[in-house]
């Protein structure tokens, strides 16, 4: 009767080595670590960089833990902060010959001390959050009214060229806030323009107005078109925010959506403000110029002749020289998208391109003068211009075209990215500003982690004293439900924060809210005169539909804050629906298979050790003194 069979040992026993192998990172610590990124846009950090830096750390006389490729990263460990010192300078000096023009970010970080064997399991600590390590906290405001504006000045020029290809005359084109005027001489005029410019600019609604000799077509952005160039400007000025703060070496920075024009960052073990300022608020531009391809620009290339007047000298992907012509053809300002994708014709790796009507005219007539020459794409930061691609015009381009050749589908998707995301999309402002020191950060993790362990041993006090031998039980499955929770979030590499914290605190509670029904039910059992493997039995087996209907109307509730919290609340709810899934596995099936484990293999069993068992008449019940 209480009796499991054999796989369900095995799978508790399987549960609760897994509960160990990825809860024990989290003890260990954290070491001093060094992390290498790129400090261009146009440069990746892979494989082949990982024997320079094992390299210059066995020319420096330094012993790492490891180097080994993260990510887009690479992250060598060291066992205290005076060789990671030595170890950046050596690194950066070795990375980066020329200081003024760095191409490796080289920064300080840290790593956890798990051994190695736990690391090549994918055994790693849960990260913590802002207010358990310290760092910075930026509340960012994008300028919503910019990025309309922006819009509108694209759909002005626009307008201008269609009504130009159509041979429509009018009177004059203005912008007025994020509507556009156009002044018309006649009515016939002004009907004629509104049909040619309703179906190839969707986004605007049209209005005539004026009266008697002032013919008007007003063309306003529809509301489903403004919430679109919103979300787009927000979404890419987060893309461009996650590429910049990898340069800082934040192990899991938090940058998201907050409200309809905010954006939350926050720098897990950032201290330096300044630092983060300069990168966050950093701007890109992109520009697309004519590669000169004459004798004296070749001979510049290769370093046997001078730059000629009027040209630039800069390096293209792959370290090859490249003379451009400093006149600027088009600006990032008139690219709308950038898509990775497939060359229709032959099936390379290609990136698609889309241009404003005044871009397309551009391309148009300088790619019809210059078929079979390169066309560069640059872009420019802190001053310092990359040649991102310089691919050849095969033909005349319009106001959709494609780059080609020579490129991995992973090179066109980051190439895509850079042309796409290299700028903010809208202006940004910092509103609010919070600097959290590590001193304090290790105040909130001490008195969080004493909150759990008093509690926890307040709890085991009590239900051992109450319930004795079943009450142990339920505390080493209470220690089990514990250990399970830590190891999922370790494994899912959840934030941990204070709020986390306090939902692990607040699922002790819950969780034993289960033992505290199935001991009562089997007293009550007993109580009625039940044999004790029978109330044993009765006890779980009535027990659990009340717990399933508690914890799942509680999850409910988790869900909702899950899907409408934000922020803190956000990671509370994770922790908080987590606990409620592994108190039901470790409340239900691994305390009764303790309990089948002691009292199951007894054919004639007397009592069970469960406290003071009083009949109704006042009497105890020989089964229960035990």
């Amino acid at each position: 009767m209480n009796r499991y069979p054999w796989w369900k040992y095995a799978i508790l026993a399987i549960a609760l080595l897994v509960g160990l192998v990825y809860t024990l990172p989290n003890f260990f610590g954290e070491a001093p670590a060094v992390q290498v990124s790129s400090g261009k846009a146009t440069l990746k950090v892979d494989a082949t960089v990982v024997p320079r830096v094992q390299q210059a750390l066995q020319a420096a006389g330094l012993q790492a833990d490891f180097v080994q490729l993260d990510g887009a990263s690479i992250k060598a460990r060291f066992r205290d902060t005076d060789v990671q010192i030595k170890a950046k300078d050596a690194i950066a000096k070795a990375l980066n010959p020329d200081p003024a023009d760095p191409g490796y970010i080289v920064a300080l970080n840290l790593l956890s001390r798990s051994p190695t064997w736990l690391s090549s399991l994918h055994a790693l600590p849960m990260y913590l959050g802002l207010d358990l390590r310290g760092g910075v906290h930026f509340l960012m405001q994008v300028d919503m009214k910019a990025a309309l504006t922006k819009r509108a000045d694209a759909l002005t020029g626009d307008i201008r060229s269609l009504l130009r290809d159509k041979n429509i005359r009018h009177a004059g084109i203005a912008r007025e806030g994020n509507a556009v005027t156009i002044a018309f001489r006649d009515s016939a005029t002004r009907t004629a323009a509104r049909a040619a410019l309703t179906e190839p600019l969707p986004d605007l609604q049209w209005a005539e107005a004026g009266r008697d000799s002032e013919f008007t077509l007003i063309g306003s952005l529809k509301p489903e078109a403004a919430r679109r160039v919103q979300d787009q400007a927000i979404k890419q000025n987060i893309t461009t925010l996650h590429n910049r703060i990898n340069e800082l070496g934040v192990a899991e920075p938090v940058i998201q959506q907050q409200g309809a024009d905010r954006v939350v960052v926050q720098l897990p073990g950032v201290q330096d403000t300044a630092k983060a300022k300069d990168i966050i608020g950093r701007t890109a531009t992109l520009e697309l110029r004519m590669v000169d391809d004459s004798t004296e620009a070749a001979a510049a290339a290769t370093g046997a002749g001078p730059v000629p007047f009027g040209t630039e000298r800069y390096v293209e992907r792959g370290g090859a020289a490249l003379i451009v012509k400093r006149q600027v053809i088009l600006t990032g300002d008139s690219l709308t998208d950038a898509q990775p994708g497939f060359d229709g014709q032959t099936q390379e790796p290609a990136v698609h391109l889309t241009v404003d009507a005044k871009g397309a005219r551009i391309m148009r007539d300088i790619s019809r003068d210059n078929v079979g020459k390169r066309m560069a794409i640059l872009l420019f930061e802190k001053g310092k211009g990359e040649v991102v691609t310089a691919p050849v015009i095969r033909g005349e381009l319009g106001s959709r075209f494609q780059i080609s050749g020579r490129m991995t589908s992973q090179e066109a998707s980051d190439t895509a990215l850079l042309l796409r995301a290299g700028s903010l999309a809208a202006p940004m402002e910092i509103v609010e500003e919070r600097t959290i020191g590590p001193s304090l950060g290790a105040e909130n993790i001490d008195k969080g982690f004493n909150s759990v362990i008093y509690g926890f041993a307040a709890i085991a006090a009590f239900m051992c004293a109450y319930y004795l031998l079943f009450g142990v039980f339920s505390t080493i499955a209470l220690a089990v439900n514990l250990l399970l929770l830590v190891a999922v979030l370790s494994m899912l590499q959840a934030t941990l924060t204070l709020p986390g914290i306090a939902a692990i605190a607040l699922t002790l509670g819950m969780a034993i809210d289960a033992n505290v029904l199935i001991n009562e039910r089997v007293r009550e059992e007993l109580r009625s005169g039940a044999s004790p493997q029978a109330a044993i039995h009765t006890g779980y087996e009535r027990a659990w539909a009340t717990i399933l209907d508690s914890n799942i109307t509680t999850l409910i509730a988790g869900i909702a804050l899950l899907a409408f919290g934000s922020g803190p609340v956000r990671g509370f709810a994770v922790v908080h629906c987590l606990g409620i899934l592994t108190s039901m596995f470790s409340a239900v099936l691994f305390s009764r298979g303790l309990v089948n484990l002691w009292y199951g293999r007894r054919k004639k069993l007397k009592g069970v050790s469960i406290g003071q068992v009083w009949r109704p008449d006042g009497a105890a019940p020989p089964a229960a003194q035990a």
